[in-house]
């Protein structure tokens, strides 16, 4: 899960793959902001095919976190 979120990560941040990693936070180490964060969301739900619950999901800070509530939802 983690190479796929990488390439969504990609589509709204400039970064190396080396910074995508578990402890990487969305905002403080790749750059999103809650905007571009929400979109991104949107992607995972097309990409993933499945269902986010846009609250639960937007307390995700960390890549780890936001994998974890994704694995959850399968």
């Amino acid at each position: 899960m983690l190479e796929q979120l990488k390439e969504l990560i990609k589509r709204y941040v400039e970064v190396e793959d080396g910074a995508i990693v578990p402890e990487a936070r969305f905002s403080e180490d790749l750059g999103f902001n809650s905007y571009d964060f929400m979109c991104m969301l949107g992607d995972v739900e097309d990409d993933m095919d499945i269902e986010i619950e846009e609250e639960k999901a937007s307390a995700s800070r960390t890549v780890a976190e936001l994998i974890e509530y994704l694995e959850g939802q399968k």
